[in-house]
């Protein structure tokens, strides 16, 4: 009788643990408003990356929304929503006239109405912009505002040019472009 007992009480102590284990596991937090997305820079759908962007997506809540309304003119921004922006190179690049080794950086941003600063920095794996030390930045750069139709969802993507790219910041009517260089050439599949 003692042995039936123990077992009872060990199988029932074991139904309760799995159960409350699985209900647990099903407790997901609520889908981000911003959710993340990537980007990738090949030279053919089959071949090897050259560059990959992993960001965060933002958007415009209504039609009278504004770019401003969201992000400041002169002011550090993360590049995109949530985490900070990551920007994985696979071979070293030039970025303006500085030479970037192969690896991930963080894209950080200072817009400006007419030209925004682009900044890569080494402090990978934070949230948003505010761990932010300009002492880890690996290159900065400034380009031209260009205004385009309106996108409502902030996004990043990568338009080839010749050997080289640019990866192409868009939300609202401002679009901007930020020349990559490659310190190898690319032979572009052509299929």
């Amino acid at each position: 009788m003692k042995k039936i007992t123990k077992l009872t009480i060990a199988s029932i102590t074991m139904i309760i643990i799995l159960f409350t284990t699985t209900i647990a596991a099903q407790d997901f937090q609520k889908l981000d408003e911003a959710p993340q997305d990537i980007a990738y820079l090949r030279a053919s759908k089959v071949s090897t990356p050259m560059a990959k962007v992993i960001y965060g997506r933002p958007s415009l809540k209504d039609d009278k929304e504004q770019l401003t309304d969201q992000i400041s003119y002169g002011n550090i921004w993360r590049t995109g929503a949530n985490e900070a922006t990551e920007v994985k190179f696979y071979k070293d690049i030039y970025f303006g006239e500085t030479l970037v080794q192969a690896g991930t950086y963080v894209l950080l941003t200072i817009p400006g109405e007419t030209e925004w600063e682009i900044i890569l920095n080494s402090e990978v794996d934070t949230w948003g912009a505010f761990q932010y030390n300009p002492s880890t930045n690996v290159a900065q750069i400034k380009v031209p505002v260009k205004k385009a139709e309106r996108l409502s969802v902030f996004s990043i993507g990568f338009k080839r040019i010749n050997e080289n790219a640019n990866m192409v910041l868009a939300w609202d009517k401002t679009r901007v472009s930020i020349p990559i260089k490659f310190t190898e050439e690319y032979y572009y599949a052509k299929l």
